[in-house]
């Protein structure tokens, strides 16, 4: 082996949900090599790096299913709108003043940054200029599955649909194969993608053989409009113009009903949940238990940080949970373990990825983290899934592990200059206020 995680407590989430006490993983080259007690593989790691997890909990690395990282620069510049208002009126604007490649170059360090340092070792993202957001994912050593997205209205990096479906397919060749990055093709939403669009879209991601990403039925508009324009919900429009798929994950998914939940486990399609982001634009609540009861795989998302406003999953997991329950009257509704699943393997269903990542378990990539349990906050403790839900946060990570690579140890970044990032973050803040003063949207 080259790497033995070794004397923590390892929180596997394989099928058994097998929690090993004074644990251990062991990691050859990018897979993990066994899963055990560390008085089994200690003796075997001759000549390993060592690294000590005791008074820590050994998880998979946290699986964030829909973001926008580079929008990190936009963290806070419109606050308490719904959602259409939010996008047409001051999001768009923004987005057309500022954005080039130079800003999501940034933006999306800044994003990596936040997510790696909070224990996410895989994201999904939907953005422009995609193969920049590719470029600095890989370079920080982190897993993304990565939209280009495509819009029917002139964006910062493609005046037109077609420039942005022929950007798309360079995209996905250039980075197809990588060990890290999974290039997709992201259509926006049916609000902004006319059905013609949606429609190529999807044939060009199948021919490639890429995923799609999508939002979906997030908003009452959004549902409004479909049923408007094509006597359908944003659901079965998308099943009966053929885009909805195995290989289609979809974000939001609030305004589900119960056909349209069947249609989605028919088609193998994935969900992922953004709390946070839904609660702040009172888009409304995703009906998680009626979901996950189908057999419809869910995951967990903390959508970008100007909609959350921060990419923290162990927030999200704590707010999903206690918003299933309030929201139900049922404090028995999405338990801790659950919650949990939703932020790993069952994250990794909704991707697509649960055969590579998303448990501890001999064969699958090594991604993993260890979080510090030696806190106030965390002490005492008396069940794993409680405590990572109710009680742990993003600050408590400690050590980031990346198919076997390590990415941050003892809450040291190995692979990004976080004071360099920062320092631009703030240069490009007085840039954007400045810009949203002159188009008097702040």
């Amino acid at each position: 082996m080259d790497l033995l995680i070794s004397g923590g407590t390892v929180v596997t989430m394989d099928a058994e949900f097998r929690v090993i006490e004074d644990g251990a993983v062991a990691i050859e080259g990018d897979t993990i090599k066994a899963v055990g007690k560390r008085a089994e593989l200690e003796p075997r790691a001759r000549g390993a790096k060592i690294i000590d997890s005791s008074t820590a909990l050994v998880t998979p690395g946290m699986i964030n299913g829909h973001a926008h990282a580079a929008m990190s620069l936009f963290r806070g510049v419109a606050e308490d709108h719904s959602l259409n208002d939010w996008l047409q009126r001051y999001i768009f604007p923004a987005e057309a003043n500022n954005v080039t490649e130079e800003f999501v170059f940034w933006g999306t360090r800044l994003g990596v940054l936040e997510m790696l340092r909070g224990g996410i070792t895989t994201y999904a993202d939907m953005y422009y200029f995609e193969d920049v957001v590719a470029q600095v994912t890989k370079e920080a050593g982190m897993r993304g599955v990565l939209g280009q997205t495509v819009v029917d209205f002139p964006a910062p990096d493609h005046k037109t649909p077609a420039a942005a479906l022929a950007y798309a397919g360079t995209f996905i060749d250039r980075w197809t194969g990588d060990p890290l990055i999974t290039p997709a093709i992201a259509p926006h939403s049916i609000y902004t993608v006319s059905t013609e669009n949606l429609k190529k879209a999807a044939a060009l991601a199948r021919s490639k053989g890429a995923p799609i990403l999508i939002h979906l039925a997030e908003a009452p508009f959004e549902s409004e409009l479909s049923r408007k324009k094509y006597g359908a919900s944003p659901v079965a429009y998308l099943d009966q113009i053929g885009v909805l798929g195995p290989d289609v994950v979809a974000a939001h998914s609030v305004w589900v009903d119960a056909i349209d939940i069947s249609t989605l486990v028919r088609h193998g399609v994935g969900t992922i949940h953004n709390p946070s982001s839904n609660m702040k634009l009172a888009s409304g609540v995703m009906p998680v238990v009626d979901l996950l009861a189908a057999g419809e795989p869910v995951g967990l998302a903390t959508d970008s940080a100007a909609s959350n406003n921060n990419q923290d999953l162990f927030q999200e997991m704590n707010i999903a949970a206690k918003l299933q329950k309030v929201t139900r009257m049922d404090p028995r509704a999405l338990p801790a373990r659950q919650t949990v699943e939703m932020a790993t393997i069952g994250g990794a269903r909704a991707m697509h990825m649960d055969k590579k990542i998303g448990s501890l378990e001999p064969g699958k990539q090594a991604d993993l983290i260890l979080i510090n349990t030696n806190a106030t906050h965390s002490t005492p403790m008396y069940n794993v899934y409680s405590q990572l839900v109710y009680a742990l946060n993003a600050h408590d990570v400690r050590t980031v592990v990346i198919g076997g690579k390590i990415v941050m140890e003892n809450r040291v970044m190995m692979t990004m200059d976080k004071p360099a990032i920062l320092a631009k973050a703030h240069e490009y803040q007085k840039k954007v206020a400045a810009s949203l003063v002159e188009a008097r949207v702040l």
